[in-house]
């Protein structure tokens, strides 16, 4: 017969065991990690994947909009699969009808190639598509910016005209125009406006601007035309990542300091290696923090290529100035 002491160390030893080859599955799991993602259609998306708590999770950015968790991720043999669950509302009833998406995907080294299926509630599949992926390098550690060296200030608006900048979709209602010194965004209901970008690119930098925002701005500064530092009417709200000044809907800024509206604000942005600051009105809220995708509305997904500053200017009015740039030195 086992003693209880014998027993109860044999136990012990089979559940380090069971727990170090869990911990090693999840090692080995080669769909761990995040994933630059061009999704049907050519728009940038994202996968995260991780272990969290012993399990796997997972996150997606689809085009627009935000960071969000999946309701499902499982590895099937040599396929992961994601699922997304959606209520959209019927155009007929008006009433929300349950849409299960459900995302495959295969990996040949750090490319990973997708299908996507959406299932109704009665069983009919539509929306099938297939579209692809590549591993994002890990990032870098923490560059320290004392060191970082910047070159000769660059000014992106000349305060005269549209020089040096472009519609991103130039059959876009464009609602930008200039006056008095400022770059106005203007636009009106029934009508798709057009994002603002600078025809030149750039890789890492600093950059500085004023904007005043409108009532319930919503607008958005674009670095290399992939993360956006968001600008928006959100004085007197709680912190939150979707608020002025954070790096939309992945970063939330650690103080709020916005000015009321209609007030000119500050912007102090420095992006290097894949690291953000954010000063807004004089106050740090993101401090040389990772970035580990790309956000909503982004040109690409490939964060390894240079790319414009752009301004979000298909949601509603604001003003901008003063807007210079310093490229780093390498």
């Amino acid at each position: 017969m086992i003693s209880s002491s014998l027993r109860n160390r044999l136990l012990s030893l089979l559940a380090l065991t069971l727990f170090g080859c869990a911990s090693l599955a999840f090692a080995e799991n080669p769909f761990i990690g995040r994933w630059a993602l061009t999704i049907p259609g050519g728009a940038a998306g994202w996968l995260g994947v991780e272990n969290k708590d012993g399990q796997l999770a997972a996150s997606i950015l689809w085009g627009g909009g935000s960071v969000v968790p999946v309701q499902g991720v499982k590895v099937d043999g040599e396929v992961l699969k994601v699922t997304r669950i959606s209520k959209p509302k019927n155009a007929k009833t008006q009433a929300a009808d349950e849409v299960t998406e459900t995302i495959s995907a295969t990996l040949d080294g750090d490319t990973m190639k997708l299908s996507t299926v959406k299932t109704k509630a009665d069983g009919k599949e539509f929306g099938k598509a297939e579209f692809a992926g590549h591993r994002i390098p890990p990032v870098p550690p923490a560059p320290d910016l004392s060191k970082v060296k910047f070159g000769e200030p660059i000014t992106l608006f000349n305060g005269k005209d549209l020089t040096g900048w472009e519609l991103i979709n130039p059959k876009a209602d464009n609602g930008w125009s200039v006056a008095d010194g400022l770059l106005l965004n203007r636009v009106e209901k029934g009508k798709h406006f057009g994002n603002l970008r600078t025809v030149q690119e750039f890789e890492d930098f600093n950059i500085t601007l004023e904007t005043r925002t409108q009532k319930e701005s919503n607008s958005g500064i674009y670095l290399r035309g992939i993360y956006e530092i968001q600008v928006a009417e959100t004085y007197g709200k709680p912190l939150d990542p979707h608020n002025m000044g954070a790096l939309y809907s992945r970063i939330t800024p650690t103080v709020a300091a916005e000015k009321p509206i209609g007030e000119w604000q500050t912007f102090d942005i420095t992006l290097v290696d894949r690291h953000v600051t954010v000063i807004l009105n004089g106050q740090k809220i993101i401090d040389n923090q990772p970035v580990l995708g790309c956000t909503g509305g982004a040109m690409t997904s490939d964060e390894m290529k240079p790319g414009p500053i752009y301004l979000q200017g298909d949601h509603t009015n604001i003003d901008y100035r003063n807007i210079v740039l310093r490229p780093v030195v390498k």
